[in-house]
């Protein structure tokens, strides 16, 4: 059985067992997520969604957070300004492992739901 699901505002297929290195997320190594958003689910018998498939969710596991390579950007201007600029970025991301594929019950299983690095609320001081 496979699914699709969407996170970071990339569509992914996965199975049970897959590792995935996706946008970051508010989570921390070794605890259990939940992606909520799922486009489609296969296997013997074909689910569409239109656009999410109601109560379905993709369970994973955190296993780390890494930076991506380093990405350089180069520019230089000619003729008489001569002069010339170089930066890098490095993507951070989350390394993440596919437990489970559940195609209904999603709402009850009281998992955390994997939300973005950026979106994820500020605590409380």
């Amino acid at each position: 059985m496979f699914a699709v699901l969407k996170t970071g505002g990339k569509q992914y297929k996965v199975q049970a067992g897959d590792i995935l290195r996706v946008e970051k997320l508010a989570a921390d190594a070794g605890e259990k997520i939940q992606f909520n958003e799922v486009l489609m689910l296969g296997g013997d018998n074909l689910v569409v969604g239109a656009p999410l498939v109601a109560d379905a969710a993709v369970q994973a596991e955190v296993v780390d957070q890494v930076k991506a390579d380093k990405v350089i950007t180069f520019v230089k201007r000619r003729r008489k300004h001569s002069s010339q600029r170089t930066r890098g970025h490095r993507q951070k991301l989350t390394l993440i492992k596919i437990t489970d594929i559940l195609t209904s019950g999603a709402a009850a299983s009281g998992v955390k739901a994997a939300v973005g690095a950026g979106s994820a609320p500020v605590a409380a001081e």
